[in-house]
């Protein structure tokens, strides 16, 4: 079929290695030895980084035994036809291309896996080559042309073309190139399908995966997040709208699901569920009402006949496709459809079914949820004068939710099975879902909470004071409990979603009554026995009553506070401010050995602490000044040194002493007293681990523990003060004291991240000039003694972790580069604080600064560049940090060596396209302050100056004039992404580009030429006047005022080029524009 010459990269020298390697892949597929398969990886590895490794790949293909050698190749090919440096010659492209092609044209019984990674080569050389020309011939968009060859074949040779569609659907990033889509499923499908003979079930799975993936086509390039898949709006093109306003089209996919085998029928849901996302703004009202129709039966059918949702996939996808008819559509459009009040029912009675089944599926039910969540919460704003009915069977749906959650309970503890509030994250989103949907007809729903409430507390109470109760009885009753607490703090915090009434609020004082009197019932017995899962449900229920009624905005004349000096005598909000302080202490005394409980306690009491009007009352409770202090081990246990515990089980200790800094705050003003009377137990630890540090030997796991949990404490207290006067009491105690034991910290535990993660952070905190607490009177040189010592510790720390040598990848991120992350944030922190004159430095010959900014240096060439993005925390301190290098010592970045010149400038250039905002923003500033730079410096070097430039100036001016490429891609990289993405960032990429244009000019001029002359004809025109646009009234300095009117100029631009591209009949690539 294809015919193909690879002999120019053919050797026959390398039939020698081709049983290595096919014993390679076996190792490395085959073999259960953790160790022979690493080393197999490691060598395969090598291979694909080999110069040979092409060549290799065809005899592979061509003399491999083995389906696991010719999976090799492919897979090998696939990395060497994609890399961006060094890139495949384009003839050698085309002849893989054929060559594939024609290696599944002769070999229709390759192992699937096999034959999928050479579809995903040929797929990858397609979407990469897809704008390269060979003598005025685009070569690699004649896909359809070489799919249709396998469409007229036999059914085995149509899977193959259909699969090659399938995966090219997900490969391709332009819409345009899916048009000729439904031609080929016609043609694929003209076969005459006939589901009952099996053969044809490969054909018709493969066809269901190809209309799945262009149903999942991302259009326009959103690229939204999988986790919210509910949310989804299918932007189908418009020239689609024909099949979507055929009626057959729907009801050919409700039929398929009707009629083919179970095996394939949540495939068709899934479809069915993209179609029900279609945009809106496909049809007009009239339109949208009928296809809302035609949808609303199939599912009503689908109700009706309801036999195959016993499968778990099709119960899953038919749960995903009831969920998308509200997040695509209003109410106000549901109630208008004929069968509404049917379907409703049936929605209705299908939702209380799952719900009581609740060990089917369990994933499936937030979708359920969701839909109801989101027609109750449409109730208030439905205009439609037909009845929506959701007031007869929401109640119904909280109802089945509530009781089957307390039916559940005894079952799950007889049978041992797993107990879902084990998942916290899924309870809690079910839980917010439920708030909603409670709140409406809220009436019925506390009625029904208080009913089952009163029933198993009294339950619960008869058990605990029966001597011959038995403990699964027990356990019993704290389940169902624990499921009602969580669902009444989940109600309560539902309060800010609806316009609530004073009887709902009396209503909520009514539920809170009863949980607090719950409360003292357990508290009563923690001395001897105490339910985790019930605590953790108590915080939940706290969380949400604060959320709701404590605070500045909440009116203390509630209803709800007079439920509570009704019932429990709580009068005002102080009142219950001491009973939330009551259970935060008694946690803190009982479950101090327990982390879940201990950290959402220290939570609750961080966000007590935060209030204005709160942390005022608070503190003149007896119960806070009690904790303010007795901050020791004997009166909280989670601040003792527990030889059990891990360390990183001390990362409560910072909340803990957060919201201590915070409470003491509000009385301490100037009180040195106060302040060393409250620091007292911290300053016992840190002599502690001087006595440690001072002898040879001393019991290092102690010394950890203990310096751990004291720069925990430490940093909570440097957090919460962010006033001078308070922060400077605590510089002054710990500088100079006790600065030297962190740095010999640093010095003795550099390899273990437990350890110096704490320590780092502490500094990070200690030289963040938050809320200009760092202010030093003028006679002070502790702004710079300060500097020395983060210098001190960052040289330390950077020349220690680079001597650990080679660590497993698996082990980087934790092992080295969170380190060097937070090392980049002290350094950043340290040198935009406004607080140190650098100048002083290299004036008085102190090298600090050399030193930090040189071990900067040598920790970023440590780091490969993929790192850098790959990890979120490492690339926003780094680009941060570079921000300011740029910015305030661009002297210092241009006395760099030419390789550390351009991998800075790299790492700029692949920022720029980050997905991270934050960090593309940081890239844009980089680059203005570097382009500003080198455009001094030349403007500088063209005048008649007395003073010459600096040697540093001229070097880099030098590195530019050889490297021009790297500034001319950067140029070609934000004009691509204001030109033709979704730039959220304008201002920020506008900034630079004045400056890369006046640099670049001629490259400028060729590039405006290129993007003109790859629009249409009649386009041409348009597009050369926005760019003469773009440069009008511009002149060529960088001043402020020149700036400010270029951005000006480029909002029009980008605005104007919008339009005119709309209206184009076909789109520009993005990435070939620049080539």
């Amino acid at each position: 079929m294809y015919v193909v010459d690879w002999t120019d990269f053919f050797f026959t020298d390398l039939f020698q290695s081709l049983a290595q390697l096919e014993n390679l892949c076996k190792q490395l597929y085959e073999t259960t030895d953790t160790t022979t398969r690493l080393q197999a990886e490691k060598a395969l590895v090598e291979f694909t980084n080999s110069p040979d490794c092409l060549s290799k790949c065809q005899l592979l293909l061509e003399r491999g035994s083995s389906s696991y050698s010719q999976l090799l190749a492919a897979t090998c090919l696939t990395k060497l036809v994609s890399r961006t440096n060094n890139p495949l010659p384009l003839e050698q492209r085309i002849d893989i291309r054929n060559y594939v092609l024609n290696y599944l044209a002769t070999r229709p019984k390759l192992a699937t896996f096999v034959t999928q990674a050479l579809i995903q080569l040929y797929a990858r050389i397609t979407k990469l080559g897809w704008f390269d020309c060979q003598k005025d011939d685009y070569v690699f968009r004649n896909a359809i042309t070489d799919v249709t060859r396998f469409l007229q074949d036999s059914v085995e040779y149509c899977i193959i073309g259909v699969t090659i569609l399938s995966q090219l659907t997900n490969e391709i990033n332009q819409a345009d190139t899916t048009h000729p889509l439904t031609n080929l499923l016609k043609q694929a499908s003209g076969k005459n399908l006939n589901l009952n003979d099996e053969s044809q079930h490969g054909l018709l799975m493969q066809l269901l995966k190809l209309t799945h993936n262009c149903l999942n086509f991302d259009f326009i390039g959103t690229s939204t997040d999988e986790s919210s898949d509910d949310l989804c709006t299918v932007q189908i093109p418009t020239s689609w709208r024909s099949a979507f306003l055929d009626s057959s089209t729907l009801q050919l996919f409700f039929d398929l699901y009707h009629s083919i085998p179970p095996s394939f029928s949540p495939l068709v849901l899934s479809c069915l569920v993209q179609i029900a996302s279609v945009r809106r703004s496909l049809f007009n009202n009239a339109e949208r009402a009928k296809f809302l129709s035609h949808l609303v039966d199939g599912v009503k059918r689908i109700l009706e006949n309801p036999q195959s949702l016993s499968d778990p996939n099709n119960y899953h996808e038919f749960c995903r496709l009831l969920a998308r008819l509200k997040s695509n559509y209003q109410l106000g459009e549901l109630v208008k459809v004929e069968n509404y009040p049917e379907v409703i029912r049936l929605i209705a009675n299908f939702t209380v079914t799952s719900l009581q089944h609740w060990e089917f599926a369990p994933n499936s039910v937030h979708y359920l949820l969701s839909l109801w969540q989101r027609l109750a919460a449409s109730v208030p704003y439905v205009k439609a004068t037909e009845p929506h009915m959701l007031e007869t069977y929401t109640p119904e749906v909280t109802k089945a939710y509530i009781t089957s959650r307390l039916e559940s309970v005894h079952i799950i503890l007889r049978d041992g099975l797993e107990d879902p509030l084990e998942d916290t994250g899924l309870v809690q989103q079910q839980l917010d879902q439920l708030s909603t949907i409670g709140r409406c007809e809220y009436e019925k729903t506390c009625a029904l909470l208080v009913q089952l409430f009163d029933q198993s507390a009294q339950s619960y109470q008869e058990l605990l004071q029966s001597a011959s109760a038995s403990p699964m009885d027990i356990a019993v009753q704290e389940g169902r409990l624990t499921w009602l607490v969580y669902i009444i703090g989940a109600v309560i915090g539902g309060r800010v979603s609806f316009a609530s009434t004073d009887e709902q609020d009396a209503m909520d004082g009514e539920l809170v009554c009863r949980v607090l009197q719950l409360m003292n019932l357990t508290d009563s017995r923690l001395a001897q026995a105490g339910n985790e899962k019930l605590e953790l449900a108590m915080l939940s229920f706290f969380e949400q009553f604060r959320k709701i009624y404590i605070g500045d905005q909440v009116q203390k004349s509630s209803k709800l506070y007079r439920r509570l000096s009704e019932v429990l005598g709580l009068n005002d909000e102080t009142m219950v401010l001491s009973v939330f302080i009551g259970k935060i202490i008694t946690n803190l005394k009982y479950w101090g050995r327990c982390e879940p409980i201990t950290s959402k306690t220290l939570q609750l009491l961080n966000d007590l602490s935060i209030g204005y009007s709160s942390v005022r009352k608070l503190v003149k409770l007896s119960a806070v000044q009690f904790m303010l202090n007795n901050h020791t081990s004997e009166h909280f246990s989670f601040l003792g040194i527990n030889n059990q515990s891990n360390l990183t089980d001390m990362r409560c200790r910072t909340t803990f002493y957060t919201a201590l800094g915070r409470l003491l705050m509000v009385d301490l003003g100037e009180d040195e007293d106060q302040y060393e009377q409250f620091m007292l137990p911290l300053t016992a630890a840190f002599e502690a681990v001087a006595q440690m540090f001072s002898t040879n030997s001393f019991n290092e796991q102690e010394a950890k523990r203990t310096l751990v949990g004291l720069v925990r404490d430490l940093r909570g207290i440097a957090f919460a003060f962010n006033a001078k006067t308070s922060f400077m009491m605590l510089f002054e105690w710990i500088y100079p004291s006790y600065m030297p034991i962190l740095q010999r910290a640093i010095e003795l535990w550099y390899h273990d991240p437990a350890c110096t993660t704490p320590v780092l952070k502490l500094m990070a905190e200690l030289v963040h000039n938050r809320s200009q607490r760092l202010q030093f009177d003028v006679s002070s040189p502790n702004g710079i003694l300060l500097f020395r010592e983060t210098s001190k510790m960052i040289t330390m720390y950077g020349n220690r972790i680079l001597t650990l040598g080679e660590v497993p990848k698996d082990q980087v991120y934790a092992l080295k580069l969170k380190g060097i992350s937070i090392c980049f944030s002290m350094l950043k922190a340290a040198l935009s604080g406004s607080y140190v004159n650098f100048g002083v430095f290299r004036l008085y010959g102190d090298d600090a600064l050399d030193n930090a900014l040189q071990t900067f240096i040598k920790l970023l060439l440590s780091i490969p560049h993929s790192d850098l993005l790959d990890y979120p925390k490492l690339s926003q301190s780094y680009y941060s940090l570079l921000e300011v290098l740029t910015q305030d010592h661009m002297n210092f970045i241009a006395s760099l060596e030419p390789h550390v010149i351009m991998y800075i400038l790299s790492s700029i250039s692949e920022g720029l396209t980050a997905l991270d905002t934050m960090v593309c923003t940081g890239c844009c500033s980089c680059l203005d302050h570097i382009v500003t730079y080198l455009f001094k410096q030349l403007s500088r070097s063209t005048k008649k100056r007395t003073t010459p430039l600096t040697q540093e100036s001229d070097r880099f001016l030098h590195i530019m004039q050889q490297h021009p490429e790297m500034i001319q891609q950067m140029l070609s990289t934000v004009l691509n992404i204001i030109i033709f993405e979704d730039c959220r960032n304008q201002w920020s990429m506008s900034r630079p580009l004045l400056g890369l244009i006046l640099l670049n000019e001629k490259y400028f001029s060729d590039l405006r030429n290129s993007i003109v002359n790859s629009q249409p004809p009649e386009k041409q025109q348009a597009m050369h006047l926005c760019f003469e646009n773009l440069m009008e009234g511009i002149e060529r300095n960088l001043l402020t005022k020149n700036r400010d009117r270029f951005t000006q100029n480029l909002s029009a631009f980008r605005r104007e080029v919008n339009d005119s591209m709309k209206n184009s009949t076909y789109g520009v690539n993005s990435n070939d524009m620049m080539s």
